[in-house]
């Protein structure tokens, strides 16, 4: 019995690594073939179209990012922990981006959102729900939080909408700068945002 292959795993990575360092409109079928060490033939053997490769590699992209997200803030700690866990992953991924390419990456949806945000396609309507589903989770950790009274936001949704919006706009501002040092204020922010106390930031 012959062995199986792995080519449509190879697409995936190559497509994820190319996605995830340049403009996705710059980027060919014939290139990401190339990369994965596969006959161009065989890229659409396991993806119809360059955009499905894009889904799938926003999909397994979210996959690991949510169980991240989910491990970091469900766990058993106060909030300002929590949330220096998540801005400290957010960081980490930066700075292993820059050892291997010598570049801040920036975020793969945030990126891909840039440039498809005035198209009607499949990948903007995925990301919107991925971006969705990110505050799901920030919301959900800082619920309590807001309960409390310390947010100055209506709701909890609308700080956790916020706290994403600023993730977002801050690896943006590394990525413009080169520079991960640009996602220091995370933290301090977050907790200015949320109406937590000098206190409880320096904890």
């Amino acid at each position: 019995m012959g062995r199986k292959s792995d080519a449509g795993d190879r697409i995936l990575a190559a497509g994820t690594k190319l996605f995830g360092q340049r403009a996705y409109a710059s980027i060919g079928v014939a290139e990401i073939a190339a990369e994965a060490g596969v006959p161009k033939g065989s890229f659409y053997y396991f993806f119809p179209s360059k955009q499905a490769l894009a889904l799938a590699v926003v999909d397994a992209h979210w996959e690991q990012q949510r169980a991240e997200w989910l491990r970091i803030l469900t766990a058993a700690e106060p909030l300002t922990e929590r949330l220096r866990g998540l801005f400290a992953s957010t960081v980490e991924v930066q700075r292993q981006a820059v050892a291997g390419t010598g570049a801040v990456v920036g975020c793969l949806f945030g990126n891909l959102a840039l440039e498809v945000s005035a198209q009607d396609d499949p990948v903007r309507a995925r990301l919107q729900q991925i971006f969705e589903e990110q505050i799901d989770i920030v919301e959900e950790a800082i619920r309590p939080e807001h309960a409390a009274g310390r947010s100055g936001f209506g709701t909890a949704r609308e700080a956790a909408k916020a706290i994403v919006a600023q993730i977002e706009g801050m690896v943006l501002f590394a990525k413009l700068f080169n520079d991960p040092g640009q996602l220091d204020p995370l933290l301090q922010n977050s907790l200015r945002l949320l109406g937590l106390d000098d206190a409880r930031t320096a904890a």
